[in-house]
């Protein structure tokens, strides 16, 4: 038996899970547009923990999307994870953010590809198939019209997250098919961390951090004449 807190801070969707063997026992989540992670997380947890009548020092683990994605959400959301683990003495565990979201649907056959914005006209994404098998690696990558060409034409390609909204009237192959309003959430943590968990697949919780893909780069304020 398993009981693990899962957090999910990558995009502006603030999600809290708490499960027991993979299934999911109680969430919170809010995606409202703004990035409120720094306002909503801890209360999330506080809530799904007094829902549950469990108390932190009973979790078995908690389990954190470790990205690409936001880098002000991933740091929010790897301090807050790193802080419980330290206090009460718990395993760290990662999951990759993409991964999580590709869990979001479910396809007899076809690609599933996940992607978050990464503000203009590139996203981060990978490729899976039909059985949430990595078949391409995670990229930082500008979309055109050539994009996912081989994939589109062996079959269909099911794009999903915030970064495939932005990619519609680009890409318009007959076998792109765009899922709405699917972003990463700590409910399909809930399997991926319990799996990772069974296997003792663990994070050292003084070194681990997120995976920013791109380095982060501060953006100079214009000065006012």
């Amino acid at each position: 038996m398993a009981t693990i807190l899962n957090i999910e801070t990558a995009t502006k969707n603030c999600s809290v899970s708490l499960a027991k063997d993979g299934v999911v026992l109680a969430i919170r989540e809010l995606n409202d547009g703004n990035y409120s992670h720094a306002e909503k997380l801890h209360p999330f947890i506080q809530e799904i923990l007094d829902e549950t009548k469990i108390k932190t020092s009973e979790l078995d683990a908690v389990a954190v999307s470790k990205g690409p994605g936001s880098y002000t959400g991933l740091r929010i959301g790897v301090s807050a994870a790193k802080g419980l683990c330290f206090a009460f003495d718990k395993p760290l565990i990662s999951i990759e953010t993409l991964t999580s979201l590709s869990h979001a649907i479910s396809v007899e056959e076809g690609l599933i590809v996940p992607m978050l914005d990464a503000r203009r006209m590139e996203v981060y994404s990978a490729v899976y198939n039909s059985n949430y098998s990595q078949i391409r690696e995670i990229k930082a990558e500008i979309i055109d019209e050539n994009s996912f060409k081989e994939e589109l034409e062996k079959g269909k390609v099911y794009f999903l997250g915030d970064g495939a909204e932005k990619c519609k009237e680009t890409l318009t192959h007959k076998n792109a098919n765009f899922i709405d309003a699917k972003f990463p959430s700590a409910k399909e943590m809930a399997v991926l961390s319990y799996d990772k968990y069974k296997k003792n697949d663990i994070e050292d919780v003084a070194y681990f951090e997120p995976f920013y893909l791109k380095d982060f780069v501060v953006t100079p304020q214009k000065k006012k004449v």
